[in-house]
Formats: C-alpha cells, structure tokens, sequence
C-alpha cells in the first residue's frame, strides 16, 4: 500500500486546542468491525458496551514535563526532552536544530545549564548536566510535551498548569512518556470506579510513548517505513489475567495504540509474556492480532502510523469511512479531540 492512501481532508478548526471541561465530555465513534455499522454516541456510554468479566488494558506511563526552552548564546531554542541515557546525560530534539552545534553550553535555568555532547540526525542532540537532578529541574521549569498541532505562546504561563493536568491520565504512575497515550484522558477516577463495580476486571502495562510513537512517515511505500524503539513493560500478574481472559473468551480492549503494540509485542508462542523489552513493532493492514479484541482509540493525523494501525484493526476501507463521518459530524481530532470504540 502507498502511504498516500491513508491521508484524508480535515479543516482545520476540527483539530482540538484545548480540552474539553471534563474528560468524560468527549464524543464516541462506535464502529462495530463485523456489520461495518458507524454510529455516534458519548464517551460516557462507554461502560454501556463492556459486559462483566471484559479485560480492560490501560498504558499507566506517566507524562513528563518534557518542552522547555533554553539559550545558546541570544538564540532561544525549544528542547523536548526524549530520555535519560544515564544521570545527568539526556536525549533531545531541538528547534531550530541548525543553531545546536557540538560543544555548544545551553542555559535553561539557574543551575540547569549543559554541554551538548553528541550531534545526531533530525534534530536529536544528546546533552550532558553537571545536575543530575534533571528531573526535578523539568518540573519546576518544564511544560507539558504538546504536539506541535496544539497551539501555544512560546513559554506560555498561563496555560501550563491545565496542560500538565489535563495532558495526563488520572492512572499515569510510571514517568517516562514523552507523549500521553491519549485514549486514556477520556477516563475519570469516577469512570473506572463503575467499571471496576460493573465487574470490568482492569489491567495496566506500561508503554513509555517516545519518537517512534509520532515519527512522520516519510516513505511513499508504507512496508518501506522503519519504526523507532521503544520500551515496553507488561507484569507477571496483568500478562497471567491478560492470558486466561484469553483462554476463557472473555474480550480484551485495549485503551489506546499504545496498549495495542504493547500486548502484540508481548504475544508469543500463543500467549502474552511478562518483562520489559524493546519493541519497533510496525503494524499496518495485513497484521494478524492476537492478544486484542477491542480497541479504544482516538483520531489520528493523516498518513499517520497510529491511523495505519487502526485500519489494520477494523479494516481500511471501514476507517477510511468512519474518518469520512467524523469529519462530516464535526468530530474533535488528535489528542484532545473525540474518540472511536472499535468493536
């Protein structure tokens, strides 16, 4: 397939800015995979398509306040911070990359200054901290890792704490993630309280959402695009749960793409395997599942691999119609937009 089949028209004032005033508020396509029906409904009946027994899977990684700006000379640089390589030495991407050379010494902030130490492709630099409390350092200075579709001020005050909060999931508990797993802000502590009552048995694995979850696809052939490493975690108890819902049919839904890779990364020999590993995992339609049944999911950029994934999923020409409707029905896209129930 050419990657060109996946693109679509989206007006621009369909991609969500802000969120809405509580995470339950959002849409929901409800796209049911075996009599390719659409229809629309609200994420608050969510609970109303799960049955007691059902296994729910969320991604628990923990956004971190990875966009901050910084100086090189008089040049004002915005850094997203990728991941700790060892104390005090980070992974980055910069723009205006071109004004980041070798040696160059960075200011942040008062006792948060670096060297840059490794020049790499596409913007990546790898810095190194004479503080290795970097991470303290992020939090006080630091904004949520917005994708750059959401538009905000540089350094802009006012809208950092609800981002923070919002650009969250009320179960994130393993920090990492430079992106939300975004399928999870629609949830609400009350939410899963009556999920939990429903008799919905709910499980967590960890997916720390890093580059290669929103690298562009630049190739015109979709077989031809190569996806990033990143690290995934599933435990010995949600792998053994995971597996006998399996065994005795009870449906798996994973709450976002995230989940998704992490399961079927996991998968082998006929079943989920407990550890933590590196997964590049690239799924697109032909992909044959086996750890999940159902799949909650927002919106996704055109050409994207997260809209490649969910076509696989539900089936392209379904997808491709339901955009179609989301579009027309004025659906909210990408991460603080709406989103789908694939059954």
């Amino acid at each position: 397939m050419l990657v060109s089949e996946f693109d679509y028209d989206l007006p621009p004032e369909l991609i969500a800015q802000h969120p809405l005033p509580r995470r339950d508020d959002s849409r929901m396509m409800v796209v049911d995979r075996k009599t390719g029906r659409v229809s629309h409904a609200w994420f608050r009946e969510f609970g109303a398509h799960m049955s007691p027994g059902d296994m729910l899977v969320l991604n628990d990684t923990k956004v971190i306040p990875a966009r901050v700006w910084g100086k090189s000379g008089e040049a004002k640089i915005e850094f997203l911070f990728i991941r700790e390589l060892e104390p005090g030495r980070w992974e980055v991407m910069c723009r205006p990359a071109r004004r980041i050379r070798l040696g160059d010494s960075i200011d942040f902030a008062p006792g948060f200054e670096a060297l840059v130490e490794e020049v790499e492709d596409e913007g990546k630099r790898v810095l190194r901290f004479d503080n290795t409390g970097v991470r303290a350092l992020l939090e006080q200075v630091g904004y949520a890792p917005l994708p750059p579709y959401i538009k905000r001020a540089r350094g802009d005050r006012s809208s950092r704490p609800k981002d923070i909060d919002r650009y969250q999931t009320v179960f994130a508990r393993k920090e990492g993630a430079v992106a939300a797993p975004t399928a999870g802000l629609h949830f609400t502590k009350e939410a899963l309280g009556e999920l939990k009552t429903k008799g919905l048995k709910i499980r967590r694995v960890t997916l720390d959402v890093g580059l290669a979850t929103f690298q562009p696809v630049r190739a015109e052939i979709v077989l031809e695009h190569k996806m990033l490493e990143e690290w995934y975690s599933v435990s010995p108890s949600s792998a053994r749960d995971i597996n006998l819902a399996k065994a005795e049919g009870r449906p798996v839904t994973a709450v976002g793409t995230t989940v998704v890779r992490t399961l079927e990364s996991a998968w082998r020999d006929g079943k989920v395997r407990s550890g933590r590993r590196a997964s590049s995992l690239f799924i697109y339609p032909g992909f044959e599942f086996h750890a999940i049944d159902r799949l909650l999911t927002n919106f996704h950029l055109p050409k994207s691999t997260l809209l490649m994934l969910v076509s696989a999923f539900a089936g392209y020409d379904l997808i491709m119609e339901a955009y179609r409707q989301a579009v027309r029905e004025r659906y909210r896209f990408f991460s603080y937009g709406d989103c789908m129930l694939i059954l």
